[in-house]
């Protein structure tokens, strides 16, 4: 009886230690899972933690004083509106706007998330306003609102940002959106930002001051400038903060005082305190280093490569297929097929004369110097500028068809659709994108209008009847949800 007993508990103590064995191993695995996971999110949040980088460069010799990955891709953040600004002071010392234009907020516009101005879909600030916002306040709807004013759209906007890049020497840097909000292919690095800091200065010291504005007075609201080094540390007169999570914290500033300037630029800051401490003592370390001499003229004030745009060649039959060339920037996505694919152009609100588009082209163009086509067909270009084009029917080489005459307004706002060497098949792009457009083109007249390009003639398939520029690009980003590819601009 006792061997049994004993045998029995020999037997549950076996049970009771391989369940006490197996417990432990349960345990042990889910501890070691755990802290594979822990592991695993903190290594996930180190990757995704943005990478500093920094440069201060003498403003009047061009002598990099510090660096630290000076060159590494980065994200621009809001320092994107640097060269929105950059574009807009181009315009403004041309004389293509005036700081009292009147720049429309499109509902795209007026969508963006904060920061922003918060005006509404269908209203308008003036230029001067729009500068304002985006050097305090860093307005994001205002930045797309002056992008889709100086380029009719704001994808063309940012063709026309990187073109200025390249022309500025800024070589590793892509804009895809005017206001600096996430965007993948949207990048840059601390040298490229350092060179515009010094563009802006050095090119525009008329509208530079905007930059050390400290508050902004919009309706109620007084707005005050997101940098607080302008104000604080001496010899700081500008320039841009910038902040999205991807991005970090980031700033570019200029300093001058006794002779000596720099422009310092930090991206990737762990926090706009952090960032704001770094800038500091860079500007106390190296202002005191930089030359009291120098020329002052490091970047030249260059013409952009024109924007070349995708051209399409249509059918020869009344058809709506087309096939699209880009001949231009690449795209965020595919080209798409059986549709008309052209990067949108726009003119600016009052600058319909003649006088102003050969004002602008003698300014942007070397004589005898057309821009490089890679299509078989080519757009009438003779009133392109790195900024803008005007399509005005009086520009054409030849007279446009009765027909064309007869249905074209004589003037205002338009929509293009599409181009075609064949006038059934331009005809066949408008019938399409009135079927697509349905309430957006209710009111609007379809026509044609033939120009001669390289002897060859083609005809460009446009809507009128547009109450103005605003009327016009709402309808036109009506048209862009549909799937049809369009631009506003000015006849």
């Amino acid at each position: 009886m006792r061997l049994k007993s004993s045998a029995v508990l020999k037997n549950v103590s076996g049970v009771h230690s391989r369940k006490a064995g197996a417990t432990s191993f349960v345990r042990f695995l889910a501890m070691t899972l755990a802290a594979a996971f822990i592991t695993a999110t903190s290594v996930g949040t180190a990757q995704a933690e943005p990478k500093y980088a920094g440069i201060v460069i003498d403003a009047k010799t061009g002598k990099v004083l510090y660096g630290e990955d000076p060159d590494g891709l980065r994200y621009p953040a809001s320092l994107t509106k640097m060269m929105t600004l950059y574009l807009t002071f181009e315009a403004l010392n041309s004389g293509r706007i005036s700081l009292d234009s009147k720049v429309p907020v499109s509902a795209n516009a007026a969508k963006e998330p904060p920061s922003k101005l918060g005006v509404r879909a269908g209203g308008a600030i003036t230029v001067e306003q729009a500068i304002l916002a985006l050097v305090t306040r860093s307005a994001n709807d205002m930045a797309t609102a002056l992008g889709e004013y100086l380029g009719g759209s704001e994808d063309r906007f940012a063709r026309m940002m990187t073109a200025k890049a390249r022309a500025l020497g800024m070589t590793r840097t892509t804009y895809r959106n005017a206001n600096g909000l996430p965007n993948t292919a949207q990048m840059t690095t601390a040298r490229d930002q350092a060179r515009l800091g010094i563009a802006l200065r050095q090119h525009y010291p008329q509208y530079y001051g905007y930059f050390s504005t400290r508050t902004f007075n919009f309706g109620k609201q007084v707005i005050g400038n997101h940098n607080r080094l302008v104000g604080t540390v001496k010899g700081v007169d500008g320039i841009k903060t910038g902040y999205t999570r991807a991005a970090g914290s980031n700033l570019a500033t200029s300093a001058q005082i006794d002779g000596r300037s720099i422009v310092a630029v930090v991206l990737g800051g762990r926090s706009s305190a952090a960032r704001d401490a770094t800038m500091r003592k860079l500007v106390a370390t190296y202002l005191p280093q930089a030359s009291r001499g120098g020329n002052s003229n490091l970047i030249a004030q260059t013409r952009s490569a024109p924007v070349e745009e995708p051209v399409a060649v249509a059918a020869a039959v009344p058809s709506v297929a087309v096939a699209a060339t880009n001949a231009g920037l690449p795209n965020a996505g595919p080209v798409p097929q059986a549709r008309y694919e052209e990067a949108p152009v726009t003119a600016f609100a009052g600058s319909s004369s003649n006088a102003a588009v050969k004002a602008m082209e003698a300014a942007t163009w070397q004589k005898g110097k057309d821009p490089v086509v890679r299509a078989p067909i080519a757009p009438d270009r003779s009133t392109i500028t790195n900024s803008t084009k005007v399509d005005n029917i009086v520009t054409a080489s030849v007279a446009p068809s009765a027909s064309a005459t007869a249905a074209a307004p004589q003037g205002g706002w338009v929509i293009q659709i599409g181009a075609s060497p064949d006038e059934n098949s331009a005809r066949g792009l408008l019938q399409n994108a009135q079927e697509k457009g349905g309430a957006a083109l209710r009111s609007a007249k379809p026509f044609t209008v033939a120009f001669s390009k390289d002897g060859s003639q083609i005809y460009r398939a446009r809507f009128g009847g547009f109450d103005g520029q605003n009327a016009a690009v709402n309808a036109c980003n009506a048209l862009k949800k549909k799937g049809v590819s369009c631009w506003a601009s000015l006849q």
